[in-house]
């Protein structure tokens, strides 16, 4: 760790990515922001992930490998990363992404003049290859709570909370989607959260994902999260998750 405070700590939550990692850590050192630590927290992974990190490490005292001892999930992995922070701002980014390179630098001005607490971007999406396979990724100028509960409009690896206004927040311990749980939890404190419209990260699409079968199941998640985390009533669960499908419909249509 270098002796001076990070502005930012990037919170990134690894299991058998060695294919992708080093390009993730590669677009964080290439950030023209520099005022930074990433924290990398992997999840007992069985592949060469663990290697790759430590050479980078070994050359750069900004990153941070924890490895645990169980494999305990995302959202726990994510939660030691943020009880470890150091910075102002922490930032999320899964390790199959990217970031452009000017995305620190843009979001945290961003923040700082609007005195925002909870910020995220537009995206695109690459492929395995890193090849761009979308334009724009379009996202609300400004979400709320009820908004939120139609549909996560913010994607994780875009999103930036200031611990200087909400404290460290963690994700909830929860099987799937435990970023749009913490993003909810946050929106309950603040009226909005705010995106800027530029994409400054590329969301990565891998071979394996299934269409079909993430819509089904983010489907489920999304009546769990209404229901159970939320404790949202009935009518109203039933309301906004008709919403959520409605969107989900038209987002697929396009």
């Amino acid at each position: 760790m270098t002796s001076k405070r990070p502005e930012v700590t990037v919170v990134t939550a690894n299991y058998n990515c060695e294919k992708f990692i080093a390009s993730t850590m590669d677009s964080v050192l290439k950030q023209s922001f520099q005022n930074w630590e990433m924290i990398i927290v992997d999840d007992k992974s069985t592949d060469r992930s663990c290697e790759i990190i430590e050479t980078y490490c070994e050359k750069d005292n900004r990153i941070q490998l924890v490895k645990l001892e169980d494999n305990v999930g995302p959202a726990e992995a994510r939660n030691t990363a943020i009880r470890l922070a150091q910075g102002r701002f922490i930032a999320f980014l899964d390790s199959d992404d990217q970031w452009t390179p000017e995305k620190l630098e843009v979001q945290i001005n961003f923040m700082k003049q609007g005195e925002f607490a909870l910020t995220f971007t537009e995206y695109k999406k690459i492929d395995e290859d890193g090849q761009v396979i979308s334009g724009i990724i379009e996202r609300p100028r400004k979400v709320s709570y009820p908004k939120m509960l139609n549909s996560n409009y913010i994607p994780c690896l875009t999103a930036i909370y200031d611990s200087s206004i909400l404290g460290k927040l963690y994700m909830p311990n929860i099987l799937k989607r435990q970023d749009y749980g913490l993003w909810l939890a946050i929106l309950k404190v603040v009226p909005y959260a705010y995106s800027i419209n530029q994409p400054l990260a590329f969301y990565r699409v891998r071979k394996s994902d299934s269409v079909s079968s993430n819509k089904f199941k983010s489907a489920i998640y999304h009546w769990k999260i209404l229901r159970e985390l939320e404790k949202v009533n009935p009518i109203k669960a039933t309301y906004h998750f008709i919403q959520y499908a409605v969107i989900g419909y038209i987002k697929f249509r396009k």
